[in-house]
């Protein structure tokens, strides 16, 4: 077994083969991956699940997940946002979900170095993308979701279409490797970009939500002295010490999965030292069998929802993976080498992104 990463005094490394086990011990016989035993499939979350087992080391059962992505897949590039025990619960799709595939598929090929898994997913990646970009509005944002006849509800997420940015960027390495340059992607990809940076007013307002407050960062549109301002205004807002991050910012509820994504973004922009201590944190909400209770309600100390949810074990490996720089897959948030996109030369507004390395104060 390759090796698996351990964050020192934190997770030693056979408690994150457990935890990834408990994932495992999940997974239907389709190769899906559900929330938990008997509950719903998404395709966002399985790839993230399935990101975790490549880490630890699970190859054949990643690659059955991902198998499960390439069989599903529906003939206009799409998955239905909710399947249970094969049955499909709702049949709409979002844009989001769907272009994760991309940065599952880069990771694992990352990971595996194996050419022959990246050209039998590459169609689905590449149907996955078109399927998202054609509904890109034309300044850059992608609407959310598609109900069963293809019509959009008329809102773009910040989150989800930062997200769609870091798929954008793992699809065109993709591309690259493979040889099958893709130059409406890159445009897509920078008209996407300016569009987190420069214009908040496209994107339907959720700012309650930590979502929508790092995942400017994680999704790579914004590094620098810009994302750790981003991260550091709004800290006191999530963040409660010793526990973990807020999911709304006036709910007394922290969740595992929120925190370690915030610990990935900090990761991304070299804070390495509150990465870790909120990485510590969130340990609570370990279970003794390797999984992780979704959150808690620390107002009275009751865990909610009573659920261990694979995503939030595999937001703990993938975090554990990138404060430890173990596997060749550990940089997959940082995104140091993937695809920028070309600039958005439409747009009237100056791009002043300050990419600069200068470190703030973290509060």
């Amino acid at each position: 077994m390759p090796d698996v990463p351990e964050v020192q005094g934190v997770l030693p490394a056979d408690r994150v083969v457990e935890t990834a086990r408990s994932i495992a011990a999940t997974q239907e016989s389709s190769g899906a991956i559900p929330w938990f035993a008997g509950g719903h499939v998404d395709p966002w979350d399985h790839v993230e699940s399935a990101m975790a087992l490549s880490v630890a080391g699970l190859i054949s059962e990643a690659e059955h997940a991902y198998d499960w992505s390439r069989r599903t897949q529906r003939q206009d590039g799409s998955w239905p946002l909710q399947v249970r025990e094969g049955r499909v619960e709702d049949d709409a799709a979002d844009t989001n979900f769907c272009a994760y595939l991309a940065v599952g598929v880069w990771h694992h090929l990352l990971i595996t170095g194996d050419d022959g898994f990246a050209e039998r997913m590459w169609p689905s990646v590449q149907r996955a993308v078109n399927f998202v970009l054609g509904v890109q509005r034309e300044r850059g944002e992608i609407d959310w979701v598609l109900d069963q006849y293809g019509r959009t509800g008329g809102a773009a997420l910040l989150s989800g279409c930062s997200s769609i940015h870091h798929s954008l960027r793992c699809a065109l390495a993709v591309a690259n490797h493979l040889g099958e340059p893709q130059p409406d992607w890159e445009v897509a990809l920078g008209r996407l970009g300016h569009r987190l940076r420069h214009h908040p007013e496209a994107f339907t307002l959720k700012d309650r939500y930590s979502m929508d407050w790092y995942y400017p960062v994680l999704g790579g549109a914004l590094r620098g002295v810009p994302g750790k301002r981003r991260l550091f205004d709004r800290w006191a807002d999530f963040v409660v010490d010793g526990l973990g991050v807020r999911c709304v910012n006036d709910h007394p509820w922290v969740t595992g999965a929120e925190t370690c994504e915030l610990v990935l973004s900090l990761d991304a922009v070299g804070e390495r030292i509150p990465a870790v201590e909120l990485f510590t944190a969130m340990q609570h909400l370990r279970d003794p069998d390797g999984s992780y209770w979704t959150g808690l309600v620390y107002a009275d100390g009751k865990r909610w929802p009573e659920e261990r949810t694979t995503w939030t074990g595999a937001a703990v490996i993938l975090a554990a993976d990138a404060l430890s720089r173990t596997t060749p897959g550990n940089g997959i948030f940082r995104a140091d080498d993937l695809p920028t996109g070309l600039a958005d030369a439409d747009c009237g507004c100056l791009e002043t992104a300050d990419l600069s390395t200068d470190t703030l104060e973290h509060p």
